[in-house]
This record gives structure tokens, sequence and C-alpha cells, in this order.
């Protein structure tokens, strides 16, 4: 393995303007995997515009209270659109939960989703309809031709601010103004 290769696991990854691509333009992911065989993520900047967390436990005839019609379902990225994910923080319990960092997990079993649904789940989570998905070496090579650059994970911008607001937060906790960046890929 190449001794300079090192795992972004954990870590925010952010678009870069000249990412037109619609699944990823001004996106923040999640990265709850990242090995030499590959990368997944997890998009927290898009909200699915018809589905609301309700529809999917009706669907799954899980009882749910009646605040389940405002949490709303993100589109975690173009893979597996229909497979739910669930980023969250703690309780870090559940059934083949994932663990990305000692404080976040990745979890997708029917035992988080009843919590949830019920009231009683991670106060900070995010249901995610798809995920993103890279291949060995894919996400290393989009990275050197600037289509995302990475930085730190923060529960803030991934949970508490509005999705919409979620990119500008995370490039802006890097030290970036977006405002200055330009939309055209290369290095100096």
């Amino acid at each position: 393995m190449d001794q300079t290769w090192q795992s972004l696991k954990g870590q925010f990854l952010m678009a870069m303007p000249g990412l037109a691509d619609p699944n990823f333009y001004q996106s923040v992911t999640c990265l709850s995997e990242h090995n030499p065989k590959g990368a997944m993520g997890i998009v927290v900047t898009r909200i699915h515009p018809e589905v609301n967390a309700k529809m999917i436990f009706d669907e799954l005839r899980l009882p749910a209270s009646a605040g389940a019609i405002k949490i709303p379902v993100h589109i975690g990225g173009p893979v597996h659109m229909n497979e739910l994910f669930v980023l969250h923080g703690a309780p870090l319990v559940w059934e083949g939960s994932m663990m990305i960092t000692e404080d976040l997990a990745l979890s997708n079993s029917r035992d988080i989703l009843e919590a949830i649904a019920s009231g009683h789940g991670p106060e900070a989570f995010i249901i995610a309809l798809g995920c993103a998905g890279w291949g060995p070496g894919q996400l290393e090579s989009e990275i050197r031709s600037n289509t995302w650059i990475n930085g730190p994970y923060s529960e803030e911008i991934a949970f508490r601010i509005e999705a919409e607001r979620r990119w500008e937060a995370a490039m802006q906790m890097i030290g970036i103004d977006p405002a200055l960046l330009s939309d055209t890929a290369g290095h100096a």
C-alpha cells in the first residue's frame, strides 16, 4: 500500500465550485468509510423535496409520533437510492451500527428507525435515502483534480444548521470564503 495514503474517514468532503454534477453541486458529504478499496459517505446538504420521515415510517409500518412528518429525509447520494441510512450521534448502540468516529455512526437497522419514529432515537441524526460511493483510487483522483476539498467533521454543521447553509459553513470552517473560489479546476 502507498505509504502516503491517508484515510479521510470521519471527515467532511466539500464539493469545489467547478463540480457541476447536480448530485454534488455545493454539497458536503460526511465520509463514513475510506480505505484503499474505496470510499462511502452520506451527503448532508440535500433534503428530499417529496419525502419525509412519516412517509417512510408508514411504508415500514412503524408507529410514528406526530412530529415525524417534520423530520426531513436527505438524498444521501446517487448510490443505493432505495436504501435507508441513518447518520447519527449518541447513543451509538443500534444493531449493525458502523462506527465512523467515537461520536458518530452510520446505521440502517430497523431498531434505530423504530426509536426515531417514536421520538426516542438519537438527538442528532439524518435519515438519508442513498449514499455516495467511490471505487478504489477514485476519490483520491477527484481530490487531486480539484473536485473536492476535505475538512474536519462538525456536529454543528452536520445536524444543527439548515441544510442549505452547510456547504458554506463547512468551507468557512477551514478558512475558505466560498465567494472567492474559482470554478475552474487546475494546479499552480
